[in-house]
């Protein structure tokens, strides 16, 4: 991807139409005035078979915010200086940017060549290599051309793919995300949006998400290059149709991912560098315009570490957005002044997602040098913080795009725990992942919970698991899940699914519990199938519990309590009724079983509930289907 750059009528447009023979200006107004407004699009296909694509910018300084909506997804920049005029101001604004965005390779194509003599040319070039020596595009060649002759293009094109081979591979493995700096609507198809894959694979039937506003949609087709393809892979420039939103509803600035790939933030927390010749200093609230992406929002400024910022310093700033950005650790961001629009600084984001700062904090300026200058095992521990957190979401907020790599050691090491919802060992994109210290706290506070449970509640079969998702202030269900489930294997509790015990626990009766118990289970027993209540034998809905949970009653009520051997022979006896006949009715339980409609109801729907048998309309027939209970 090739980005266009440098001051308005330098003849950005006229070089891109000898190189590829199509027209980037694509308005009217744009052929009317002949000076680029909006973004533009080319391509074209290198000596060695390599296809390229070509964005090119506005010049003009009313239109540098259109410029940065394209820019920031090139590999490397075309800066385009007409030899007759030299650098002016927008060759240094937009150099100053890419300088900023840290483009690193590039080439400069020195326009309109053949209107001055060698010795200008030469004072020009001098000029130029002075201009670009303390910038990232220090080391790009200068190619003098003409648009209009063909004089070093074939030259040009040559510097242009040399560069690109210098350029960072996309990583076609991470998370694809395209910011979107076009969305339009085409008869037949429907929505269109278009931008630069930044990262990973785009593929036909995909399920996405546009932020900030949090829609889904599905990708019905994709273009490159006015093609039909199956996969956009990182790095191309893309066009896609989108099902399930109208292209009002999503607009340039948004963010097309997977569901979870970016989290909307109303805060970002930056590392940013003022320009040398930025108009006076940065001041705590100073409004600024935040570019990153394909998007421009409002903003203000909290400095973290000092009162001013001066031109040609760095400082750690907060940006409180107007409107929340989606963006990632390490993407670019620059700053413009609203009034007048002006340049002014930019740097990398450390933070896409952080809480608010109080200002001079020592801690907060050392956990955004961790951040911005730490280990990837540093940027895992810094993002978890008490959290537990999804290994895919993880590598994201972290900014560690190849994540279940960096896992797995600081597994074994103990610096983090992996928590699952199943009985798989192995790290993948799902697995929640814990700081140890914080695992512990947990596993520790589970372990007091239940001992001080079964100390003051001895007759109860434990504690219910919402309730101890509460006490250890766990969120997500999934989460506690997996918590609970490495807590359990682990071997420092136990569950049966509706409440977790301690791993040794037994419900005990003492000798008058004991008593009453057995009165209760003989009285039930001489009438077995319409059995006393329990509480006409004074036992208390706690000792009903705990003979529950001794496995020696099957409570089917408050008020109906079996004895567990008298459950089972009814479970049988219907079970053969139901093999003999097919079906049951209530009045034929209740004359196999000589009791009333009181107990044969209620016994029926719960052998309903334990999918034994099923309704249908005023019959039991045998149930079979998931979960079925066997004989």
């Amino acid at each position: 991807m090739i980005g266009t750059a440098g001051h308005v009528d330098h003849g950005k447009s006229t070089l891109v139409r000898a190189l590829t023979g199509i027209d980037p200006d694509r308005l009217a107004e744009e052929r009317q005035r002949e000076m680029t407004i909006d973004l533009g699009f080319a391509w074209f296909t290198l000596p060695n078979g390599r296809e390229v694509s070509v964005i090119d910018v506005p010049g003009h300084e009313r239109f540098v915010g259109n410029m940065l909506a394209g820019i920031g997804g090139i590999d490397i920049a075309l800066l385009v200086i007409a030899a007759d005029d030299g650098p002016m101001p927008q060759t240094r604004e937009h150099l100053a940017i890419l300088d900023l965005l840290g483009v690193r390779h590039g080439v400069v194509a020195l326009s309109r060549a053949d209107l001055v003599d060698e010795e200008w040319q030469s004072l020009v070039m001098e000029e130029v290599r002075e201009l670009i020596a303390p910038t990232s595009m220090a080391n790009a060649p200068i190619v003098p051309i003409s648009a209009l002759t063909g004089a070093g293009l074939d030259e040009l094109v040559l510097a242009l793919d040399g560069v690109l081979d210098l350029a960072e591979p996309r990583d076609a493995n991470g998370h694809p995300r395209l910011p979107v700096d076009r969305s339009f609507r085409v008869a037949g198809f429907g929505t269109v949006v278009t931008g630069t894959l930044i990262d990973g694979e785009l593929f036909a039937g995909q399920e996405l998400t546009v932020y900030p506003a949090g829609h889904n949609v599905r990708v019905r087709g994709l273009q490159e290059h006015q093609r039909q393809v199956e996969q956009a892979n990182a790095g191309s420039r893309v066009a896609v149709n989108l099902g399930g939103i109208d292209s009002h509803e999503i607009v340039r600035g948004d963010v097309l991912t997977p569901s979870g790939g970016v989290s909307p933030s109303m805060r970002l927390d930056c590392r940013i560098r003022l320009l040398p010749d930025a108009p006076g200093t940065m001041k705590q609230n100073d409004e600024v315009m935040v570019f990153t992406g394909s998007s421009q929002l409002p903003a203000k400024v909290t400095l973290l570490d000092r009162e001013t910022l001066s031109p040609g310093e760095e400082a750690w700033i907060q940006l409180r957005m107007s409107s929340p950005a989606s963006a990632l650790r390490g993407d670019r961001v620059i700053l413009r002044r609203p009034s007048p629009a002006t340049t002014i600084g930019g740097g990398t984001i450390v933070n896409p997602s952080p809480p608010r700062h109080k200002r001079h904090q020592e801690s907060v300026i050392r956990s955004l040098e961790v951040l911005a200058e730490g280990t990837p095992e540093d940027l895992v521990l810094q993002a978890l913080g008490d959290d537990i957190i999804e290994a895919s979401v993880l590598g994201r907020q972290a900014g560690v795009p190849d994540i279940l790599s960096t896992l797995p050691a600081m597994i074994a090491s103990g610096d983090v725990v992996a928590t699952r919802d199943s009985d798989e060992r192995g790290v993948d994109a799902g697995t929640g992942i814990v700081r140890r210290a914080v695992f512990e706290r947990m596993a520790a506070l589970v372990t007091s919970l239940l001992a001080e449970h079964h100390r003051t509640s001895p007759l109860s079969a434990g504690i219910r698991r919402d309730d101890l998702r509460g006490r250890l202030n766990i969120r997500s269900q999934k989460s506690f899940d997996a918590v609970l489930r490495e807590i359990q294997a682990r071997g420092l509790a136990r569950s049966d699914g509706a409440v977790v015990a301690a791993p040794d626990f037994e419900v005990l009766l003492t000798g008058e519990q004991r008593t009453m118990a057995d009165a209760f289970l003989a009285s039930a027993r001489s009438n077995p199938y319409s059995p006393i209540a329990p509480e006409e034998c004074g036992l208390a809905p706690e000792l009903v519990n705990a003979l529950a949970t001794r496995g020696e009653v099957e409570r089917v009520s408050t008020q109906l309590v079996y004895p567990a051997d008298v459950f089972q022979t009814i479970r049988h006896r219907v079970l053969d009724m139901l093999e003999e006949h097919g079906e049951i009715t209530l009045a034929g339980y209740r004359d196999e079983f000589g009791t009333s409609r009181k107990y044969a109801q209620p016994t029926l729907e719960h052998l309903d509930e334990l999918r034994v048998t099923r309704r249908k309309g005023d019959v039991r027939v045998r149930f079979f289907g998931p979960g079925s209970a066997s004989r």
